[in-house]
């Protein structure tokens, strides 16, 4: 029975790559000996004259690509369903079918047809798909560029990878908010300019950031990336090698022992915590023209707040709580920012990797002087309203002036 529910399976497969209609197959819930593999995603890829598979091995840590022609896909599915791979689900234009082996090694389908496409005939299906492909949007990063064949967001002929999407929109949009901060600040007259990424993970903003400022605005950049994890260090500068670059490293670390000088943009997303202000004042302590922050994990401010009684019917609930604390945090961060010499804006950003949470204080620094002691009035007007006696970004900013 199984044998069958499997044939069946890769019968659908095959006559959608035939037809020209299959999207794509997702392997999940991994149970094999691979350390760090967590799915593989199959899409079928137009290589010259000929179609294949692309088979996207998602790790913890990279992702890989390989290419087979239908045949050999077929027989590299039927070797990992089953022992590797728990799940299957396979998208076509007309049909989604999910498949699932349960404990005893019982195979379970479930088949229906693809919501998106009722209505519509194939022919009516594959010409939206070229409309959709035809669009031409502004991008401020091409496509083409290697670093993105390299890091798996493109495929060999830089095309995006479907599963790569959401990574790519993000590189766009954080080059646009970054393009605008370096017009605004200044930055591209320079000679050098210094950037360092701290918690760089993958690098696939490392990357970005180096090569729109040293090959797209023409500036000479050197560009630091510290990560804590040794591993991602080292596949970090494995692969700035292999693409031959110059004035981009990676060292192993993190923002609070990091010994950094002379900085011009300082960037740290998905600083947990009160890791945000170490970075925050990395940033000023070093005069950055320009601080990038993408804030999570607010646990520093919310045990120390105390609301007004009329508010407490609202923030018994602790989801209120949690987004009272993120506020207040990140709006006395952008305050002791301004108090420090900088233009601030707390806007919403794309949808990091490791979170849900999208916001992101980008400051800027100010080109003319300004009296700050209103905005420390307001500072201490608010510590003293919620009850907090230290912000960690305050106290670092008051040690380091001592």
């Amino acid at each position: 029975m199984a044998a069958s529910e499997l044939e069946q399976f890769f019968t659908q497969i095959k006559s959608a790559f035939d037809e020209k209609s299959l999207q794509r197959v997702v392997l999940s819930k991994y149970q094999g000996k691979e350390a760090n593999l967590e799915r593989i995603t199959i899409r079928p890829i137009h290589i010259k004259d000929d179609y294949f598979l692309t088979f996207l091995y998602d790790y913890h840590t990279n992702h890989i690509t390989k290419n087979f022609t239908i045949v050999d896909a077929l027989t590299l599915l039927d070797s990992l369903l089953g022992d590797d791979f728990k799940n299957a689900h396979m998208i076509s234009d007309q049909w989604e079918i999910q498949l699932s082996f349960s404990k005893k090694g019982k195979v379970l389908v479930n088949k229906h047809r693809n919501k998106n496409a009722i209505g519509k005939s194939s022919t009516e299906s594959t010409q939206e798909k070229t409309l959709s492909h035809n669009k031409d949007k502004h991008r401020f990063v091409e496509q083409s560029r290697p670093y993105l064949r390299e890091l798996g967001i493109t495929d060999a002929n830089g095309q995006i990878i479907p599963a790569m999407s959401r990574k790519w929109k993000q590189i766009n949009k954080f080059i646009e908010v970054l393009s605008a901060a370096i017009s605004n600040t200044g930055l591209a007259q320079r000679e050098t300019v210094h950037i360092a990424d701290f918690g760089s993970g993958k690098a696939y903003l490392t990357f970005a950031v180096h090569d729109y400022i040293s090959a797209q605005l023409s500036v000479n950049t050197q560009v630091t990336g510290v990560e804590l994890r040794q591993n991602l260090v080292d596949l970090c500068n494995q692969t700035a090698n292999k693409l031959c670059l110059n004035g981009i490293q990676f060292e192993q670390g993190d923002v609070k022992h990091f010994a950094a000088k002379n900085i011009n943009v300082m960037i740290a997303l998905h600083a947990c915590d009160t890791a945000t202000d170490y970075a925050i004042h990395m940033g000023i302590r070093t005069g950055a023209e320009i601080i990038m922050c993408s804030p999570c994990c607010h646990k520093q401010i919310r045990p120390q707040l105390k609301s007004p009684a009329l508010l407490a019917p609202v923030l018994q609930h602790g989801i209120h709580l949690g987004q009272e604390a993120e506020m207040i945090t990140d709006g006395l961060r952008a305050l002791l920012l301004e108090a420090n010499g900088y233009d601030t804006q707390v806007f919403e950003f794309i949808s990091l990797e490791h979170t849900s949470k999208n916001k992101m204080i980008l400051a800027q620094k100010r080109k003319q002087p300004r009296d700050n002691r209103e905005i420390l009035d307001q500072i201490a007007a608010i510590k003293n309203f919620y009850g907090i006696q230290e912000h960690c970004l305050e106290k670092l900013l008051h040690e380091s002036s001592i």
